[in-house]
Protein backbone atom coordinates (compact mmCIF):
# COMPACT_ATOMS: atom_id res chain seq x y z
CA UNK A 1 0.00 0.00 0.00
CA UNK A 2 1.13 3.53 -1.23
CA UNK A 3 1.93 5.80 1.83
CA UNK A 4 -0.56 8.65 2.02
CA UNK A 5 0.47 12.00 2.49
CA UNK A 6 -1.63 13.51 5.53
CA UNK A 7 -2.22 17.08 3.63
CA UNK A 8 -1.74 19.40 1.44
CA UNK A 9 -1.44 23.69 1.76
CA UNK A 10 -3.21 25.09 -1.00
CA UNK A 11 -3.36 28.94 -0.90
CA UNK A 12 -2.25 28.82 2.71
CA UNK A 13 -5.23 26.54 3.59
CA UNK A 14 -4.17 23.17 4.75
CA UNK A 15 -6.56 20.39 3.75
CA UNK A 16 -6.25 17.63 6.45
CA UNK A 17 -6.91 14.11 4.71
CA UNK A 18 -9.12 12.00 6.46
CA UNK A 19 -10.11 14.60 8.82
CA UNK A 20 -13.75 15.85 6.83
CA UNK A 21 -14.69 16.17 3.51
CA UNK A 22 -14.12 19.11 1.22
CA UNK A 23 -16.48 20.35 -1.01
CA UNK A 24 -15.37 21.60 -4.64
CA UNK A 25 -17.82 24.44 -6.18
CA UNK A 26 -18.16 24.52 -9.69
CA UNK A 27 -18.10 27.50 -12.31
CA UNK A 28 -18.77 27.34 -15.65
CA UNK A 29 -18.08 29.38 -17.81
CA UNK A 30 -19.84 28.16 -20.59
CA UNK A 31 -22.97 28.22 -22.48
CA UNK A 32 -23.16 24.46 -22.94
CA UNK A 33 -22.72 22.63 -19.46
CA UNK A 34 -24.23 18.93 -19.47
CA UNK A 35 -25.78 20.53 -15.74
CA UNK A 36 -27.61 23.58 -16.75
CA UNK A 37 -25.95 25.74 -15.00
CA UNK A 38 -23.42 27.46 -17.66
CA UNK A 39 -22.83 30.86 -17.00
CA UNK A 40 -22.19 32.04 -20.26
CA UNK A 41 -19.43 34.72 -20.41
CA UNK A 42 -20.64 37.10 -18.30
CA UNK A 43 -17.82 37.50 -15.54
CA UNK A 44 -19.99 39.63 -12.90
CA UNK A 45 -22.56 36.56 -12.34
CA UNK A 46 -19.23 34.20 -12.36
CA UNK A 47 -17.89 35.98 -9.75
CA UNK A 48 -21.04 36.71 -7.59
CA UNK A 49 -21.71 32.80 -7.70
CA UNK A 50 -18.09 32.49 -6.69
CA UNK A 51 -18.77 34.50 -3.62
CA UNK A 52 -22.03 32.39 -2.94
CA UNK A 53 -20.36 29.10 -3.28
CA UNK A 54 -17.84 30.49 -0.41
CA UNK A 55 -20.51 31.79 2.02
CA UNK A 56 -22.07 28.61 1.81
CA UNK A 57 -19.11 26.57 2.72
CA UNK A 58 -16.90 25.54 -0.16
CA UNK A 59 -13.52 25.13 -0.06
CA UNK A 60 -12.04 25.55 -3.23
CA UNK A 61 -13.51 27.24 -6.78
CA UNK A 62 -13.18 25.06 -9.85
CA UNK A 63 -13.15 27.18 -12.68
CA UNK A 64 -13.55 25.97 -16.34
CA UNK A 65 -14.05 27.16 -19.90
CA UNK A 66 -14.56 24.22 -22.12
CA UNK A 67 -17.48 21.92 -21.60
CA UNK A 68 -16.28 17.90 -21.02
CA UNK A 69 -20.25 16.63 -21.72
CA UNK A 70 -20.49 13.87 -24.42
CA UNK A 71 -20.30 15.33 -27.74
CA UNK A 72 -19.21 18.64 -26.61
CA UNK A 73 -17.68 21.49 -29.12
CA UNK A 74 -13.93 22.29 -28.40
CA UNK A 75 -13.04 25.79 -28.65
CA UNK A 76 -9.33 27.19 -28.91
CA UNK A 77 -6.83 27.59 -26.57
CA UNK A 78 -7.45 31.35 -26.77
CA UNK A 79 -11.74 31.35 -26.38
CA UNK A 80 -11.42 29.29 -23.29
CA UNK A 81 -8.27 31.89 -21.88
CA UNK A 82 -10.56 34.81 -22.92
CA UNK A 83 -13.62 33.03 -20.93
CA UNK A 84 -11.61 32.18 -17.72
CA UNK A 85 -8.64 34.77 -17.30
CA UNK A 86 -11.29 37.92 -16.37
CA UNK A 87 -13.12 35.46 -13.63
CA UNK A 88 -9.73 34.06 -12.44
CA UNK A 89 -8.44 37.45 -12.02
CA UNK A 90 -11.23 38.72 -10.18
CA UNK A 91 -12.07 35.87 -8.04
CA UNK A 92 -8.62 36.14 -6.95
CA UNK A 93 -9.32 39.00 -5.36
CA UNK A 94 -12.62 38.90 -3.31
CA UNK A 95 -12.54 35.09 -2.70
CA UNK A 96 -10.20 34.12 -0.30
CA UNK A 97 -10.58 30.14 -1.41
CA UNK A 98 -7.95 28.57 -3.53
CA UNK A 99 -9.30 28.40 -7.13
CA UNK A 100 -8.80 25.77 -9.29
CA UNK A 101 -8.58 25.47 -13.62
CA UNK A 102 -10.22 23.16 -15.28
CA UNK A 103 -8.22 22.67 -18.67
CA UNK A 104 -6.77 20.06 -20.80
CA UNK A 105 -4.52 22.77 -22.85
CA UNK A 106 -1.45 23.69 -21.57
CA UNK A 107 -1.55 27.10 -22.36
CA UNK A 108 -4.80 27.93 -20.69
CA UNK A 109 -3.34 26.22 -17.43
CA UNK A 110 -0.56 28.16 -17.85
CA UNK A 111 -2.17 31.46 -18.33
CA UNK A 112 -5.00 30.54 -15.91
CA UNK A 113 -2.28 29.49 -13.05
CA UNK A 114 -0.22 32.97 -13.92
CA UNK A 115 -3.59 35.03 -13.30
CA UNK A 116 -4.26 33.52 -9.85
CA UNK A 117 -5.31 29.70 -9.80
CA UNK A 118 -3.99 27.84 -7.45
CA UNK A 119 -4.09 23.85 -8.75
CA UNK A 120 -4.71 22.20 -11.94
CA UNK A 121 -7.62 20.11 -12.91
CA UNK A 122 -7.03 18.04 -16.17
CA UNK A 123 -10.18 15.61 -17.15
CA UNK A 124 -7.17 14.22 -19.45
CA UNK A 125 -5.15 13.36 -16.45
CA UNK A 126 -2.30 15.10 -18.38
CA UNK A 127 -2.71 12.74 -21.05
CA UNK A 128 -3.97 15.01 -23.72
CA UNK A 129 -1.42 17.94 -23.60
CA UNK A 130 2.22 16.57 -23.72
CA UNK A 131 3.31 19.95 -21.44
CA UNK A 132 0.64 20.19 -19.00
CA UNK A 133 2.93 18.35 -16.49
CA UNK A 134 5.50 20.40 -17.65
CA UNK A 135 3.14 23.22 -16.83
CA UNK A 136 2.00 22.19 -12.96
CA UNK A 137 5.79 21.29 -12.34
CA UNK A 138 6.81 24.66 -13.03
CA UNK A 139 4.41 26.52 -11.01
CA UNK A 140 4.68 23.96 -8.25
CA UNK A 141 0.73 23.33 -7.93
CA UNK A 142 -1.53 20.42 -7.08
CA UNK A 143 -3.01 18.82 -9.66
CA UNK A 144 -6.17 16.64 -10.14
CA UNK A 145 -5.52 13.60 -12.20
CA UNK A 146 -8.68 11.95 -13.65
CA UNK A 147 -8.86 8.80 -15.20
CA UNK A 148 -10.62 9.18 -18.65
CA UNK A 149 -12.32 6.10 -20.09
CA UNK A 150 -13.59 7.61 -23.40
CA UNK A 151 -12.28 5.35 -25.91
CA UNK A 152 -10.17 3.15 -23.99
CA UNK A 153 -10.43 -0.89 -23.85
CA UNK A 154 -13.07 -1.42 -21.21
CA UNK A 155 -11.59 -4.66 -18.84
CA UNK A 156 -13.20 -4.08 -15.58
CA UNK A 157 -13.98 -0.94 -14.02
CA UNK A 158 -11.91 -0.47 -11.28
CA UNK A 159 -8.21 -2.37 -12.64
CA UNK A 160 -9.13 0.20 -15.80
CA UNK A 161 -9.33 3.22 -13.39
CA UNK A 162 -6.28 2.53 -12.17
CA UNK A 163 -4.08 1.94 -15.12
CA UNK A 164 -5.22 5.06 -16.06
CA UNK A 165 -4.32 6.43 -13.18
CA UNK A 166 -0.97 5.02 -12.59
CA UNK A 167 -0.11 5.95 -16.33
CA UNK A 168 -0.94 9.69 -15.05
CA UNK A 169 1.10 9.27 -12.14
CA UNK A 170 4.08 8.20 -13.92
CA UNK A 171 3.74 11.53 -16.06
CA UNK A 172 3.64 13.86 -12.86
CA UNK A 173 6.38 12.11 -11.73
CA UNK A 174 8.36 12.01 -14.96
CA UNK A 175 7.76 15.88 -15.00
CA UNK A 176 8.75 16.56 -11.33
CA UNK A 177 5.30 16.80 -10.04
CA UNK A 178 5.73 15.36 -6.12
CA UNK A 179 3.49 12.33 -5.16
CA UNK A 180 1.83 14.23 -2.56
CA UNK A 181 0.67 17.25 -4.51
CA UNK A 182 -1.36 14.27 -7.05
CA UNK A 183 -5.57 14.32 -6.44
CA UNK A 184 -6.72 11.32 -7.80
CA UNK A 185 -10.34 11.17 -9.41
CA UNK A 186 -11.66 8.39 -11.37
CA UNK A 187 -13.70 9.74 -13.93
CA UNK A 188 -17.41 9.33 -12.79
CA UNK A 189 -19.20 9.87 -16.19
CA UNK A 190 -16.47 10.13 -18.36
CA UNK A 191 -16.74 6.94 -21.52
CA UNK A 192 -18.63 4.39 -18.71
CA UNK A 193 -22.40 3.41 -18.71
CA UNK A 194 -24.48 3.90 -16.35
CA UNK A 195 -23.90 0.42 -14.81
CA UNK A 196 -20.80 0.85 -14.71
CA UNK A 197 -20.51 4.31 -13.07
CA UNK A 198 -22.95 2.14 -10.02
CA UNK A 199 -20.32 -0.08 -9.78
CA UNK A 200 -17.38 2.48 -9.74
CA UNK A 201 -19.04 4.40 -6.59
CA UNK A 202 -19.85 0.71 -5.28
CA UNK A 203 -15.93 -0.08 -5.62
CA UNK A 204 -14.76 3.29 -4.60
CA UNK A 205 -12.73 2.43 -1.70
CA UNK A 206 -10.66 0.13 -3.47
CA UNK A 207 -8.89 3.26 -4.78
CA UNK A 208 -7.72 3.84 -1.32
CA UNK A 209 -4.52 1.66 -1.45
CA UNK A 210 -3.17 4.23 -4.04
CA UNK A 211 -2.51 5.97 -1.21
CA UNK A 212 -3.90 9.00 -2.51
CA UNK A 213 -6.42 12.08 -1.93
CA UNK A 214 -9.68 11.02 -3.90
CA UNK A 215 -12.13 13.51 -5.41
CA UNK A 216 -15.38 12.16 -7.02
CA UNK A 217 -17.40 14.28 -9.39
CA UNK A 218 -20.78 12.64 -9.24
CA UNK A 219 -23.23 16.23 -9.40
CA UNK A 220 -26.08 15.87 -11.75
CA UNK A 221 -24.83 13.21 -13.95
CA UNK A 222 -26.88 11.13 -16.54
CA UNK A 223 -26.20 8.56 -14.50
CA UNK A 224 -28.47 9.85 -11.73
CA UNK A 225 -31.10 10.82 -14.62
CA UNK A 226 -30.91 7.47 -16.19
CA UNK A 227 -31.81 5.66 -12.66
CA UNK A 228 -34.15 8.29 -11.33
CA UNK A 229 -35.66 9.23 -14.90
CA UNK A 230 -35.17 12.90 -14.12
CA UNK A 231 -34.33 15.57 -16.35
CA UNK A 232 -30.58 17.47 -14.89
CA UNK A 233 -32.51 20.30 -13.25
CA UNK A 234 -34.13 17.35 -11.12
CA UNK A 235 -31.31 15.80 -9.57
CA UNK A 236 -30.30 17.48 -6.25
CA UNK A 237 -31.74 14.59 -4.37
CA UNK A 238 -30.00 12.11 -6.56
CA UNK A 239 -26.82 13.84 -6.20
CA UNK A 240 -26.77 14.02 -2.45
CA UNK A 241 -26.91 9.74 -2.05
CA UNK A 242 -23.84 9.75 -4.63
CA UNK A 243 -22.06 12.04 -2.73
CA UNK A 244 -23.04 10.79 0.58
CA UNK A 245 -22.06 7.26 -0.47
CA UNK A 246 -18.97 8.89 -2.29
CA UNK A 247 -18.27 10.02 1.41
CA UNK A 248 -18.81 6.46 2.96
CA UNK A 249 -16.16 4.95 0.53
CA UNK A 250 -13.52 7.44 1.22
CA UNK A 251 -13.67 10.45 -1.10
CA UNK A 252 -11.73 13.58 0.64
CA UNK A 253 -12.97 15.92 -2.33
CA UNK A 254 -16.61 16.20 -3.84
CA UNK A 255 -17.10 18.51 -7.01
CA UNK A 256 -20.62 20.14 -7.36
CA UNK A 257 -23.01 22.08 -8.77
CA UNK A 258 -25.01 22.84 -5.55
CA UNK A 259 -22.74 23.63 -2.78
CA UNK A 260 -24.96 24.56 -0.22
CA UNK A 261 -26.82 21.72 -0.35
CA UNK A 262 -24.17 19.23 -0.90
CA UNK A 263 -22.31 20.81 2.42
CA UNK A 264 -24.74 19.69 4.30
CA UNK A 265 -24.76 16.01 3.15
CA UNK A 266 -20.98 16.03 3.38
CA UNK A 267 -21.12 17.44 6.83
CA UNK A 268 -23.64 14.96 8.32
CA UNK A 269 -21.80 12.05 6.58
CA UNK A 270 -18.80 13.00 8.17
CA UNK A 271 -20.44 13.41 11.62
CA UNK A 272 -21.32 9.69 11.16
CA UNK A 273 -18.13 8.41 9.38
CA UNK A 274 -14.98 10.49 10.66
Amino acid sequence: MAVSPSSLTIRGREFLWGSRTYVMGVLNITLDSFSGDGLGYDVDAAVAQGRRFAEEGADILDVGGESTRPGFDEVTADEEIGRVLPVIERLHTVVDLPISIDTTKASVAQAALAAGAHLLNDVSGLRQDPEMAAVAARFAVPAVIMHNQWGRHFTDVIADVRSGLEASISLAAAAGIPRERLIIDPGFGFGWTPEQNLEMLRRLGELRDMGLPLLVGTSRKSTIGAVLDLPVEERLLGTAATVAIAVAHGADIVRVHDVKEMVQVCRMADAVLR
